[in-house]
């Protein structure tokens, strides 16, 4: 019979999709200031992968990521998930988002990104959240699953995680000793 433990902590990190025309600087302040300081910003990529968010935010809409230098649990992630909800109202216009933020985490495992929208592929969390897988990790590498979304199968994207996942190897080891 297997005994029950503690998870792993695992890296944080927040997608942020944006209209261009916005200052993202108060958005990063205050996700720093909710999370961490951060330890790895990625360059800012072109979001035109799909018009879901076009109606809503405008475009154009460019993606950056931020990973946290604090780890954290993974049950931590639905409390963030709605957090980073909140976030998002408080930068609307007239009812509107101008910003879209998909917090998640690395582990040594996989990559989840949470969600409201449930699924086949979706695991249900707590508080209506759900997890969505985006990589699995075998060994050193990243691989793409079936429901992977298209922006996250890009190789820019895939470089920015592998390097996530090499510092996040470090922090582990810092934490152990």
């Amino acid at each position: 019979m297997g005994q029950k433990s503690t998870f792993k902590k695992v890296n944080l990190f927040t997608g942020l999709i944006f209209n261009n025309t916005i200052d993202i600087e108060p958005v990063i302040s205050l996700l720093k200031k909710e999370f961490s300081e951060t330890d790895m910003i990625s360059d800012q990529f072109e979001f035109d992968f799909t018009d879901y968010y076009f109606m809503e935010m405008g475009k154009p809409l460019s993606r950056k990521f931020f990973s946290f230098s604090r780890l954290i649990s993974p049950e931590e992630l639905p409390e963030i998930k709605l957090r980073t909800n909140e976030i998002e109202k408080e930068f609307s216009i007239s009812g509107s988002r101008k910003i879209n933020l998909d917090p998640g985490y690395l582990s040594d495992a996989n990559v989840i990104i949470a969600t409201t929208k449930n699924y086949y592929q979706r695991i249900p969390l707590n508080s209506g959240i759900y997890a969505h897988m985006e990589y699995v990790i075998k060994g050193k590498n990243l691989n793409i699953l079936e429901w992977t979304y298209p922006d996250f199968r890009s190789e820019k994207y895939i470089d920015f995680f592998q390097e996530m996942l090499f510092s996040y190897k470090k922090k582990i080891s810092l934490e152990r000793g």
